[in-house]
């Protein structure tokens, strides 16, 4: 198939890459400000904080002060993860734009994550996903282990698409497929989005590829090249997932930007201020910067 003409960028870095950021708290400020200059960049979807409770991620929670904090930019979404009803009623309370609920398609995952099968995960959702919408705000559904699980190995494509397909039929607009623990290869992601695509259309897929294994541009360019046109990253690579041994990190979003301008893809993100908040953002949280295009192309 023909690439597209455009891919939609969605910005994970100040939720998916904070969330686990360990030691000290990170100041709202800094929150703010990069959120501030992703949106400065370019990016026209920034998953901005999560609504989960300061026990379980310390991280995030100061998500209301994250919200109120930043300079909104038409045209810019400013996402949250939701996990409960009492995690989305914070996010309406503090303006999101638009919300996302997660479960996997691993049974083992989805208990060590989050105690529950994944038929459970789904049916604890199903009203957060229904107050949302009488609140005329879409959700997103991530997907997580869909190329392999640090518990249950092998993952069927049947099975991501099953998972993909009820969450699409419960009201998700959109569903974002992960990699949670960054082991699949191009042949298994094209496989797996085969067997999706056919029980949701491409247009309502995205890829959120970890890059444990340094695979995730060459399965995202798999992907993008059957259709996908909406990619999660993150700035500077920051994240992981504290549930999947060695599981190094999101791909980082200036090392897709390098790929998909090479490829003469639309995204409207300017690579030089994305590449600037990169390091800025690593200088705050004192640690080396995971995106090799940042590092090639120096800093500020």
């Amino acid at each position: 198939m023909a690439f597209p003409e455009q891919v939609r960028i969605v910005e994970v870095g100040p939720r998916d890459g904070l969330q686990n950021e360990p030691g000290e708290i990170i100041p709202t400020a800094i929150k703010v400000e990069l959120i501030n200059r992703l949106a400065d960049a370019g990016l026209s979807y920034v998953e901005s904080a999560s609504f989960v409770s300061p026990k379980w991620v310390p991280q995030m929670g100061d998500a209301h002060e994250v919200l109120a904090g930043i300079q909104r930019k038409p045209g810019v979404t400013y996402a949250a993860l939701t996990p409960n009803l009492k995690g989305l009623e914070g996010a309406i309370a503090a303006g999101a734009d638009e919300v996302a609920v997660f479960s996997a398609a691993s049974e083992a995952f989805t208990r060590k994550n989050i105690n529950c099968s994944i038929k459970e995960s789904l049916e604890r959702f199903a009203p957060v996903i229904e107050m949302a919408q009488e609140n005329g705000i879409r959700v997103r559904g991530y997907v997580s282990t869909v190329l392999g699980c640090p518990y249950d190995g092998e993952i069927a494509p049947q099975q991501v698409a099953a998972v993909c397909a009820d969450m699409r039929a419960m009201g998700c607009y959109e569903i974002s497929l992960g990699d949670t623990v960054g082991v699949g290869t191009p042949l298994k992601a094209k496989r797996m989005l085969e067997a999706v695509s056919r029980e949701v259309p491409m247009e309502q897929l995205a890829a959120h590829f970890h890059d444990t294994y340094g695979q995730a541009l060459a399965n995202l360019y798999a992907v993008i090249e059957e259709g996908v046109a909406v990619v999660d990253t993150s700035v500077a690579g920051l994240g992981g997932c504290p549930y999947a041994k060695g599981a190094s990190g999101n791909v980082a979003t200036e090392d897709v930007l390098y790929m998909l301008n090479g490829l003469g893809i639309k995204t409207g993100i300017d690579i030089e201020k994305l590449v600037a908040t990169s390091h800025w953002i690593t200088r705050q949280l004192g640690r080396s910067n995971g995106s090799k295009v940042a590092l090639a192309m120096g800093c500020e």
